[in-house]
């Protein structure tokens, strides 16, 4: 974890700029410094082709993405818990989602075959990688025991 002092740049999921905030202050609700909207909303950030490599690889946090389609039962079907897991993981770790239809690329680069498919990234890094829809539960208990949710992994 990282030691009181210290900063952690955090991405703001409204304008893509890069906050540098006080670990002391991840749970005051700190807010952007150039947009001024809360950099921590409670729930997961949408990503698409022009943000999504700044949201991963600025932020300190670690960051778990859902690779996921809007004709994906399962994907739908897990988006509820999706939500709630972005609830209790912040301000400690960011969720993300990526539309796969809407940015075939991205979700090419990361070698995507099956939905909902969910990579957690650590400093930028895919640290590990989960194919299946999970209950909120399981999504904390997973990201918490892979080094997210702590701080930096």
């Amino acid at each position: 974890m990282a030691a009181v002092n210290e900063s952690l740049h955090v991405v703001c999921g409204h304008c893509w700029s890069t906050n540098r905030v006080p670990v002391a202050r991840l749970a005051s609700g700190p807010r952007c410094g150039q947009c001024g909207k809360p950099l921590f909303a409670g729930k997961p950030v949408d990503l698409g082709a022009g943000n999504f490599d700044r949201f991963v690889q600025r932020s300190d946090l670690p960051v778990l993405v859902d690779f996921w389609a809007p004709w994906c039962g399962p994907c739908r079907a897990m988006a509820p818990a999706f939500d709630s897991a972005a609830a209790e993981l912040e301000p400690r770790a960011r969720l993300a989602r990526l539309n796969t239809e809407d940015v075939p690329a991205v979700a090419g680069r990361f070698n995507i075959r099956s939905i909902p498919t969910l990579i957690l990234f650590a400093n930028g890094n895919e640290v590990e990688r989960r194919s299946g829809a999970m209950s909120a539960r399981e999504l904390v208990q997973w990201v918490r025991s892979s080094g997210g949710g702590r701080g930096r992994a």
